[in-house]
């Protein structure tokens, strides 16, 4: 059990240097990506699963680039999940440092310590070279924001935004999902 916790703080800690540490000095230039195509990524969620992205269906994305960018990925997952979003939903912790993957079973160890297990299945964490694509598309400026991404079955992004939780925001974007997961 203290070895088990032990293993928890220091991934958590190991995760907040390494997201904290690839927003000083390397940040890329905010961009919208909207309409351009969601670059294809292979990563395990916490449950251990290899999970594709984009899966060929339509969902949203929730990217974070620094630990303190939780906060605002909360809110927006909290928003999504009370108001029934109609499209899968992940959470994509973004670390374009090559040296995370060195640390990538201690920081996935710590999320897991911090996330319910029913949770696990819906959070795929892109590490190094994985991550970089990502982070080129969105530019990880002001990282405290989150960057919220809507696919659509294609893996075209229909809808972006990366200026912080909004209740008016939430429902522009309920209401794009919506017309995404619409029967034809």
């Amino acid at each position: 059990m203290k070895n088990r916790r032990l293993g928890s703080i220091l991934g958590l800690a190991a995760a907040g240097v390494l997201l904290s540490s690839w927003g000083c000095g390397s940040t890329l230039p905010r961009r919208d990506p909207t309409g351009e195509a969601f670059p294809r990524v292979t990563a395990t969620n916490l449950d251990g699963d290899p999970v594709t992205l984009p899966s060929g269906e339509a969902q949203l994305l929730l990217v974070g680039y620094l630990q303190e960018a939780q906060f605002d990925l909360d809110r927006w997952l909290l928003g999504l999940l009370q108001a029934g979003a109609p499209v899968p939903i992940y959470e994509v912790p973004t670390i374009p440092s090559r040296i995370a993957s060195v640390f990538e079973e201690g920081i996935d160890g710590g999320m897991r310590a911090g996330i319910p297990p029913e949770e696990w299945r819906g959070v795929v964490t892109l590490y190094g070279q994985d991550a970089e694509p990502v982070a080129e598309l969105t530019g990880t400026e002001n990282g405290r924001n989150g960057r919220v991404l809507l696919l659509d079955a294609g893996g075209r992004i229909v809808w972006f935004h990366d200026e912080g939780y909004s209740a008016a925001t939430l429902l522009d974007l309920l209401e794009a999902a919506r017309s995404l997961s619409a029967p034809e």
